[in-house]
């Protein structure tokens, strides 16, 4: 008798065990649910009315349903107008529970939006004038988000275009330099804002070089160090700077006298540009600065143009193109250019398609690639079209043309 006494307790007590963790669940499953809601309390309410109801309902119809006759009917009844009463409760919960899935597509379900910092209101009050106080509020943000990359460069604008504070604004771009959670194009982004400052706030093109410098250092052998170079090799001097702040000195001459009674050949005509001396400067500029892409193009159109030297031009051209670590935009621009130096120096067909290939070959599935195709299958008219305007200079220039390679 001890045996199996002893086995029907240690069942209970496991079926005890059992309920109340179903029931511990049940609960924090329901808490759960009310904690999400949209109207905890009004979802409490729908729980014990439909609890309250339920059980009268099944009591009810537990009682009558197989006594017959009136008693049947009185069950039924009752079960109607319990569904009816739950209907209408939780219409808007089911409809719910069916829509969700196809919600959740869009708005993300139930996961809670990720805190993100709002400038709005900063940048209204910086444009009513209210610097200091868009400041400590873009400052208030940064305390929430203290490695937001947008709003360290809208304090750093703050202080240097509105503030007058360029020592702060250096101190701020410091800061996002420091910061190992910003990408590279981001922290080249703001040395690159900071060397604009401090040409344009205080002319001082040795510290903007030492910044575009920090760029090349940080970030060798990338595009951004690239581009740095380049904007190094092109910075104005300082003369020419301060120039921009002094008012520019028009002379104005006399014009010539019954313009309209002359023969049209003796018409005075605007003054071409020295193509020679422009060529030779730029030649000793790339000289000391090989990667100032800027000049470089412009040699090679002076070359193609004026000097009648493809070759020079296809030289300085491919100097460009082959260069690693280019911007892609650049490049492509470089190789339509170079196209279109070779239709206005009447090059056969296979060569400008060529050339247009390269951007199809380097960068495929891309716009760009999409506008080469598009031009490659109306480069035949293109080429037509220019030699009917092509005008030719006879002569052979054999003067010191300049860089042929560098």
């Amino acid at each position: 008798m001890t045996m199996p006494l002893l086995a029907l307790t240690f069942g209970h007590v496991i079926a005890i065990i059992l309920d109340g963790i179903s029931l511990v669940l049940i609960v924090g499953y329901l808490i759960w649910i009310l904690k999400r809601s949209e109207d905890p309390p009004l979802l409490l309410f729908k729980w014990i009315l439909t609890t309250g109801c339920g059980a009268y309902a099944f009591h009810e119809v537990g009682a009558n349903i197989f006594k017959g006759g009136l008693l049947t009917a009185y069950a039924v009844a009752v079960s109607a107008i319990f569904g009816l009463i739950m209907a209408i409760t939780w219409r808007k919960n089911i409809a719910g529970l069916i829509a969700s899935p196809f919600e959740n597509l869009y708005t993300g379900g139930f996961e809670p939006p990720k805190p993100q910092p709002h400038y709005s209101h900063a940048i209204t009050q910086r444009k009513r004038g209210n610097y200091h106080e868009a400041f400590n509020l873009v400052r208030q943000e940064l305390e929430k988000f203290p490695t937001d990359f947008e709003g360290w460069m809208l304090m750093a604008d703050l202080q240097a275009e509105n503030l007058n504070d360029l020592p702060g604004a250096a101190i701020t771009i410091e800061r996002i330099c420091n910061q190992p959670e910003h990408p590279p194009r981001n922290v080249a982004m703001a040395l690159n804002a900071l060397a604009d400052w401090y040409l344009k706030f205080n002319q001082d093109r040795d510290t903007a070089r030492e910044t575009l410098q920090r760029i090349i250092e940080r970030m060798p052998d990338t595009e951004m160090s690239v581009l740095a170079a380049q904007r190094i090799a092109s910075l104005a001097s300082t003369e020419h700077l301060l120039a921009r702040h002094d008012l520019k000195k028009f002379k104005v001459v006399e014009g010539v006298q019954n313009l309209g009674l002359l023969d049209p050949q003796f018409h005075p005509k605007p003054a071409e540009a020295d193509a020679a001396k422009q060529a030779a400067e730029l030649v000793r500029h790339l000289h000391a600065h090989p990667l100032d892409a800027e000049s470089r193009e412009k040699l090679a159109v002076i070359y193609a143009d004026h000097y009648n030297r493809l070759d020079l031009a296809t030289d300085q051209l491919e100097q460009l193109i082959t260069h690693p670590n280019q911007p892609s935009k650049r490049v492509v621009h470089w190789l339509n250019l170079l196209a279109d130096l070779q239709i206005r120096h009447q090059l056969k067909y296979d060569t400008v398609r060529a050339t247009l290939q390269r951007i199809i070959d380097m960068f495929p599935n891309t716009a760009a690639a999409e506008v080469a195709a598009s031009r490659i299958t109306h480069l035949k008219l293109e080429i037509k079209g220019q030699q009917t305007r092509q005008t030719i200079k006879l002569g052979t220039y054999e003067q010191d043309i300049g860089l042929k390679k560098s």
